[in-house]
């Protein structure tokens, strides 16, 4: 949001979310197009409410019949006895328009708006639709869809929804909330949990999302007790502001996102013209999003309800790590392998815990995966030694217990259980899960005494590394609040020089350098700073210059930095005719300096997002890169640096001398302040490269383009 003197990051407070308590948590509806056939549109929601008993007034509207369903029917929302708290609108066009500003003028609240035809269809529809959210502003109401299936709140049996699901089964009780874009998958998300034995009581599908968003969705059920754990589906962020508030309001009241996002693109426009935004991406900026919530992203129905599933258990280790007690030596390499792919790290019990596991079995492989072999169950008194071995000495935040077909053994599991049980209890912190084959009472058994079941240890091991990406995210600390002082961007894209002056007043230091406009003055600038140096065309036309040949290296005398002026003018010459020539640029060569690159990229829904990486020509080729929206602080960029699969690099490898990855980690905080600060005419920022000298000699930008879009 807009602070005096710059940008911050907008928050918003719980209070905003729960303004939808009156379309999500309502005393009374009214139903616009009200049915007396149950099987309708108009009629599903009215029997489904009172199929299952909502203590709220039903009040039907049907200037055609004088009851519906045996509940007493209104002519007209003016006719109404009072104004409900929200209405559900299942009537065509522009009926739809006309009953939210009837309802709108009695006084209600909120609107569910069933009916399709508008933006989603035609030109004409979206006009239809800016009419429709026009005379819900007008009376402050708020309006759900349109083209939306509807919601539910099974915590007080409202049902203003027309989907078919219920034909199967009604909502069990939990604690699991569904926010989707679609009502369809919305409710197949519900139905699939339904069937999985996990409770859904709370689904609002936004349609349209002409004003309620799936952000707002998400942020009234992180305020809501209903819902602990969210489930979410996206085809697209339309709006940035309610749904980072969302994010930042789940994250902090501990409740775990859990988000299916769907489509991948490309940011337009400028992506041929700017390193970081051809990287970039709509879909890779939404994840840099995500991560910096702690939003776990799945790409299935089974995964995201795997995770929905664990997070029931409000188990979220930090520091995560994990150990395993197996009857399968080959199930310990499964889930060794899994674990490694998934970042789960698996230390080895200590050694004097593993000679004491040798001393129960000689033959076990104690190290973890502890493979306790079928004897420590024959002989069940040993397992729960194996058990509570692991558990007390490894320090393992989560634990899997591989026992297969053993879990559902009648001869073993009944000895087995009370063991499992007690070293569970008494390490109650852990995350457990059984991975093992039962019958489907023998799973419940499992799951009262506090334990994930899972048959496949590689969904096991996927879970246990979301359970963790959420402790670290619960447990991290408020993020910094960044002011980015207001930026002056001037009116066309500077030259590269310009650019770093522009850069270098925002905190990021240039290479010494100076523009020539003759071979003399490149001269005296080649000896003022000392050789070798660098000469580089200088165009505001000319944003990739080794693209044209338009840097030359290693200019060690006089003469060589004389024939490079001309050599540079040619070439500009004859592969870029109609580029604007400023002259040729000399800078001070370095060497010894890592080459990285920074960069910003603006994305339409969430504003400037900075980017690090390896830097060189070979960026767009590795994509060793880090994403995360401007502005944040020194520490957060350090973050983003230690992210990459390059940083060793940077910190000593193979002999190498540290770099200064302060002063790296300086330079990028800064263009996160300055892309925060610049309004919207700042379009992208190149470093490319900034040279990162050893530590404690500072970062220098080598290269530089910004992007504006230039004013009329």
């Amino acid at each position: 949001m807009p602070a005096e003197g710059g940008h911050t990051r907008s928050t918003l407070p719980a209070t905003a979310f729960a303004a939808l308590d009156a379309m999500v948590r309502p005393r009374s509806v009214a139903i616009i197009g009200a049915s007396d056939d149950a099987t309708r549109i108009g009629g599903r929601p009215i029997a489904y409410m009172q199929r299952q008993g909502f203590a709220g007034t039903i009040l039907p509207v049907n200037p055609n019949r004088a009851t519906v369903q045996g509940l007493p029917a209104f002519g007209s929302v003016g006719a109404l006895p009072a104004a409900p708290d929200v209405a559900i609108v299942a009537v065509p066009g522009e009926a739809a328009v006309q009953a939210v500003d009837d309802l709108g003028a009695k006084g209600c609240r909120a609107a569910i708006v069933f009916t399709a035809g508008f933006a989603e269809v035609d030109e004409a529809g979206t006009a239809m639709q800016d009419r429709l959210v026009a005379a819900a502003r007008r009376h402050g109401m708020r309006l759900l869809g349109p083209n939306c299936l509807g919601l539910f709140n099974a915590s007080i049996n409202f049902y203003p929804i027309f989907s078919l699901s219920f034909e199967q089964g009604w909502p069990i009780p939990g604690n699991i909330g569904i926010a989707s874009q679609s009502g369809a998958y919305g409710t197949h998300v519900f139905a699939v949990s339904r069937m999985r034995g996990m409770g859904t009581p709370v689904c609002i599908t936004t349609g349209n999302e002409a004003d309620v968003s799936l952000g707002e969705a998400i942020g009234w059920m992180a305020q809501a007790p209903e819902v602990e754990v969210i489930c979410a589906y996206a085809e697209g962020i339309r709006e940035s502001a309610r749904f980072t508030a969302a994010l930042d309001l789940a994250r902090r009241n501990r409740k775990p996102v859990v988000l299916m996002k769907v489509g991948r693109s490309e940011l337009g426009g400028h992506a041929a013209k700017s390193h970081t935004a051809s990287i970039a991406g709509d879909d890779t900026i939404t994840q840099a999003v995500l991560d910096e919530y702690g939003v776990v992203r799945a790409s299935t129905t089974e995964q995201m309800l795997d995770i929905a599933y664990a997070a029931t258990k409000r188990v979220y280790p930090v520091g995560n790590s994990l150990g395993v007690i197996t009857v399968s030596g080959g199930a310990g390499v499964l889930i060794s392998d899994a674990a490694d792919a998934a970042g789960v790290p698996m230390p080895p019990l200590p050694e004097a815990s593993q000679a004491h596991l040798r001393s129960l079995v000689s033959f076990c492989a104690p190290r973890n995966p502890v493979d306790c072999t079928a004897q420590a169950v024959n002989q069940t008194e040993l397992f729960p030694q194996f058990l509570e071995t692991a558990a007390a000495d490894g320090g393992y935040g989560s634990m899997i217990i591989f026992l297969s077909q053993t879990a559902g053994s009648t001869t073993l599991s009944p000895k087995l259980r009370p063991y499992m049980r007690a070293v569970r209890e008494k390490f109650a912190d852990r995350l457990w899960v059984l991975c093992g084959i039962a019958p489907p009472e023998k799973v419940r058994e499992y799951e009262q005494d506090g334990f994930l079941v899972f048959e496949d240890p590689t969904r096991a091991v996927g879970v246990i590394a979301a359970m963790g990406r959420y402790g670290e995210a619960f447990a991290a600390a408020p993020p910094q609040e960044i002011v980015a002082p207001a930026v002056a961007l001037p009116a066309t894209t500077p030259t590269e020089a310009e650019g770093k002056r522009i850069l270098a007043r925002a905190g990021i230091p240039a290479v010494p350098e100076r523009a020539c406009a003759s071979a003399d003055e490149a001269v005296a600038a080649a000896q003022s700073f000392g050789f070798p140096v660098v000469a580089k065309i200088l165009s505001p036309d000319i944003l990739h210059k080794s693209e044209i040949g338009g840097v030359l290296l290693d200019l060690n005398d006089a003469e060589a930095v004389r024939a490079a002026h001309a050599t540079l003018l040619a070439r500009a010459a004859e592969r870029a005719p109609g580029a604007r020539i400023e002259g040729v640029l000399i800078a001070k060569q370095i060497r010894g300096a890592v080459e990285m690159a920074l960069g910003i990229a603006r994305d339409p829904v969430f504003g400037p997002v900075a980017m690090v990486g390896l830097g060189g020509v070979f960026i767009e080729i590795l994509k060793d890169v880090s994403f995360r929206r401007c502005p944040f602080g020194e520490e957060e960029a350090e973050r983003m640096i230690r992210a990459l699969k390059g940083f060793p690099l940077l910190d000593g490898a193979r002999g190498r001398p540290r770099a200064d990855v302060k002063a790296l980690a300086g330079a990028l905080a800064a263009l996160s302040r300055f892309a925060a600060g610049a309004d919207e005419r700042l379009l992208s920022v190149d470093v490319n490269p900034l040279l990162v000298l050893p530590e404690g000699q500072g970062a220098f930008a080598a290269d530089a383009v910004i992007e504006v879009e230039e004013t009329t």
